[in-house]
């Protein structure tokens, strides 16, 4: 049983070439509050990861914020002065909500129930799911069985993307990854005789290796791999980077690598009897570090298979149909609303998603709301991934000294997502009174070059009212 069924009944690119959805580089620290407090220490860098274009060197944000203010609540007509005229005048089609996080309370909203395409903040829903449902100190994990006949032996894939063949002292882009050398060392020793042929196990997914909405161009583009139970480095050729070219079969890579490390070519498909003996097994990162990394890193693959194992431990099927409707079941047994989601990934890559601008809010507003027993802790990861406006991560270029949204520089702390005519950004905002603030701002329709200043002048207006 996961923790949403434990927790679930209590907690109330411009062009399509250029569609990727920008790595997130910083790693937000959130401590407990208490009352309406909620105390931030700034991020530091994830090293190694790569950024859709060059950003231009500016001036480090500030890096450590205090304890925010216990003051007033915020007034919605405070927020309506500084937003209605944005939200009026932005092109193309919006959806936005402000929240209080204390006390839960709607400050304000533009058509909060109107379906968007979200691009990359999808990924929020699939973190919220994950949390709500899984073991935060779980593991994804790969094992080998031993073979239904003599020399024969069965790599059954766990549905990990962290899996690596890099050896122990090489780093790679995810964080403490499973390793596949230590995994052939294991099974090596544990083997009755030598090893000469090696069965592939991948039917923990199921159905379409590509999502509805997702081009094949993605994989050379290094957006997404096909779906598979078992790969390297989330399909990466390059082990050490984000975004960059990925294989077309992933299962086969990594099945062939496993192989060369056990000194065998004989390989294929096949599977292990129910009491066949375990000969070992090599584990991932928790899955509460994990969330983090795919909101910090927004990296589609790991945040698929997260998804993914929401539905296996829900009792679903383990295909893209399934962890989604899976994930946002989760949402609704812990008192959430997810209608008017679609969801068609857990990634947001799908053109084809669908999310209202007050799910996102209510999600996000759940993780910086105030502890209240044990719900709000198993949010807690969603706002560790979240950039700093002018700092770091998707956002490092972005709230320029000289922009209109300068103000928002290190008090605006978002998860972006962009694709072809997406625009969207979610998060907190410190305002004028130390007061934190939940926002959900999303465009559809518009150039992400016309409507992403436009979305931090917005979340920027925020941080500059005293809305008490």
């Amino acid at each position: 049983m996961g923790f949403g069924r434990k927790v679930g009944d209590s907690v109330q690119s411009p062009d399509r070439g250029m569609r990727r959805t920008l790595i997130v580089l910083v790693v937000l620290a959130v401590l407990g509050a208490a009352g309406g407090a909620v105390a931030l220490s700034a991020p530091t860098l994830f090293a190694g990861a790569a950024r859709e274009t060059p950003a231009p060197k500016l001036p480090a944000a500030p890096r450590v914020l205090g304890p925010l203010a216990k003051g007033p609540a915020p007034q919605a007509a405070a927020v309506a002065s500084r937003l209605d005229p944005a939200a009026e005048a932005m092109p193309g089609r919006f959806t936005g909500v402000v929240m209080d996080p204390a006390s839960g309370a709607t400050l304000w909203e533009h058509d909060a129930q109107r379906q968007l395409t979200p691009g990359s903040t999808g990924k929020v829903v699939t973190a919220a799911a994950a949390l709500l449902t899984l073991n935060p100190t779980e593991t994804f994990v790969t094992r080998v069985l031993a073979g239904p006949d003599d020399g024969t032996v069965v790599l059954v894939g766990g549905g990990d993307p962290t899996l690596t063949a890099q050896p122990e002292n090489k780093k790679t882009f995810y964080p403490d990854p499973a390793r596949l050398t230590k995994l052939a060392e294991e099974v090596k020793k544990a083997a009755k005789g030598p090893i000469e042929r090696l069965l592939v196990d991948t039917s923990r997914f199921t159905g379409p290796e590509m999502a509805e909405g997702w081009l094949t161009a993605d994989i050379a583009a290094g957006y997404v791999t096909p779906m598979e139970a078992l790969m390297l480095d989330g399909g990466r050729i390059d082990p050490t980077q984000g975004d960059t070219p990925r294989v077309a079969k992933p299962a086969e890579v990594a099945s062939q690598a496993f192989a060369k490390l056990l000194g065998v070519t004989d390989i294929s498909e096949g599977a292990a009897t129910p009491d066949a003996r375990e000969l070992g097994s090599v584990s991932s990162a928790p899955f509460a570090d994990l969330v983090e990394h795919a909101l910090r890193s927004s990296d589609n693959i790991l945040a698929e298979s997260l998804a993914r194992e929401v539905a296996v431990e829900r009792g679903g099927e383990a295909s893209f149909a399934g962890a989604a409707a899976q994930s946002l079941a989760a949402l609704a047994q812990a008192g959430f609303d997810p209608s008017g989601a679609e969801m068609h990934d857990g990634s947001g890559l799908s053109t084809l998603d669908k999310i209202p601008a007050k799910l996102l809010g209510a999600l996000v507003a759940a993780a910086a709301a105030p502890q209240k027993e044990h719900e709000t802790q198993f949010l807690r990861p969603l706002l560790t991934g979240l950039p700093v406006a002018g700092g770091d991560g998707t956002l490092d270029a972005r709230f320029g000294r000289d922009s209109d949204a300068a103000s928002g520089r290190g008090v605006v702390r978002a998860k972006t997502g962009t694709l072809t005519g997406v625009t969207s950004l979610a998060g907190v905002v410190m305002d004028a009174d130390g007061t934190l603030l939940v926002f959900a701002l999303m465009s559809n329709g518009a150039s992400p070059a016309t409507a992403r200043p436009l979305l931090d002048d917005m979340a920027a207006a925020l941080s500059r009212c005293g809305c008490t």
